[in-house]
């Protein structure tokens, strides 16, 4: 176990052998609130999350916060790329650690895992949280502009501070590494576009429809859900809180950490509402 400025990394091993990093963010002095769990994106890590966490850990929250397979410290080859394993993860986390019921905060793909997840294992989930995620699908296009975007990084680059400016975050930096001539992202291409193969040939709306949890979406302003499904969503779960964040884009907790803290703060705070 390595030490953190934002909690204690550790690993943890699944059942296909899958190597996870991940980080138990306790509150200060006790917790008063219920545990979290922050789900990261595609080729991002968990350290993406470190300026949000600091925020809901002064709620009185347990966040943990993990690398994805195939992302960050996490096992970079892994077994499988399927949604269904990436599922399996977090369950796996939420069961070695003792967070159910918990409240699933996910970002992008990291979002698209947390709705899975809670629809197949509402006992687990106490509430959901998307950001900048939805059912989308069947999206043919999605492993192509994936891959056009991993090989326009002008890779390798020569320094940090040019990977920022370029990648548009900090954070964005954290995970690289540093060989002879230059910077070079740590995750493997390949394992990349194999991550979001499924989301090219299907839809996940049944699944969406039978989440029973309270349930916040969270919206850039600039981000990029797709034209009419956040609508959609609203529509098979009109219950479902929705919140548009002003000068974010699909990095909402990088671009607007503090109003996305607000909103889930709020979010967390509102009763459930009677059946």
């Amino acid at each position: 176990m390595t030490t953190h400025p934002e909690g204690q990394t550790a690993i943890l091993t699944t059942p296909d052998g899958t190597r996870l990093a991940y980080r138990d963010h306790h509150p200060a002095p006790a917790e008063a609130a219920g545990p979290l769990l922050l789900l990261h994106g595609l080729a991002g890590h968990q350290g993406e999350w470190d300026a949000l966490a600091r925020r809901l850990r002064s709620d009185g929250h347990r966040v943990v916060t993990y690398d994805a397979r195939g992302h960050g410290a996490s096992t970079r080859v892994p077994a499988s790329t399927s949604r269904a394993a990436h599922v399996r993860d977090a369950v796996t986390v939420i069961g070695e650690l003792s967070l159910a019921p918990v409240t699933l905060i996910g970002q992008s793909l990291g979002g698209h895992t947390a709705m899975l997840l809670a629809a197949d294992h509402p006992d687990l989930v106490r509430s959901l949280v998307l950001v900048e995620a939805g059912p989308g699908g069947p999206n043919p296009d999605l492993p192509g502009r994936i891959a056009g975007w991993l090989d326009s990084w002008p890779t390798p680059f020569t320094s940090l501070e040019q990977a920022r400016d370029f990648l548009g975050h900090e954070a964005w930096t954290r995970t690289l590494r540093k060989r002879g001539d230059g910077w070079y992202a740590s995750f493997d291409r390949d394992v990349m576009i194999d991550s979001v193969a499924e989301l090219a040939t299907t839809a996940y709306w049944p699944q969406w429809s039978r989440i029973t949890c309270p349930t916040l979406l969270v919206q850039g302003e600039n981000g990029t859900m797709r034209p009419g499904e956040p609508e959609r969503m609203l529509t098979l779960r009109p219950g479902t809180h929705h919140r548009l964040i002003p000068g974010a884009a699909h990095d909402v907790h990088l671009d607007q950490p503090d109003r996305l803290h607000q909103a889930i703060r709020t979010f967390l705070r509102t009763p459930p509402a009677s059946p």
